[in-house]
């Protein structure tokens, strides 16, 4: 199946090596729009805004389709969750919304 604009999605880039979680706008043979954070910054992010604190937002990105090295829909198990519902359970907001 398609992935679809506003669905989460983890953006692997290369050169250099980066993971993004987002919600995606498009993907075109120019490259991926995104509204996204550093996937390294997750567990900071979540906490600082279920506590209240300071954060940094997601970022409007453009990816040029040849640093791309895999676009995967954020999707879960029924053992683990996808990062969109791991980031509703500790904040109690949804993904979108930022």
């Amino acid at each position: 199946m398609k992935i679809s604009a506003r669905e989460s999605v983890i953006l692997i880039l290369h050169t250099p090596r980066e993971k993004l979680l987002g919600i995606l706008d498009g993907i075109d043979s120019a490259g991926v729009f995104l509204r996204a954070i550093d996937l390294g910054y997750f567990d900071d992010w979540c906490h600082s805004i279920a506590q209240g604190e300071p954060y940094l937002p997601m970022s409007d990105y453009f990816i040029p389709m040849w640093r791309v090295e895999r676009v995967v829909r954020d999707s879960g198990t029924a053992e683990t969750p996808s990062m969109a519902e791991e980031f509703e359970r500790r904040t109690g907001k949804n993904l979108g919304e930022f």
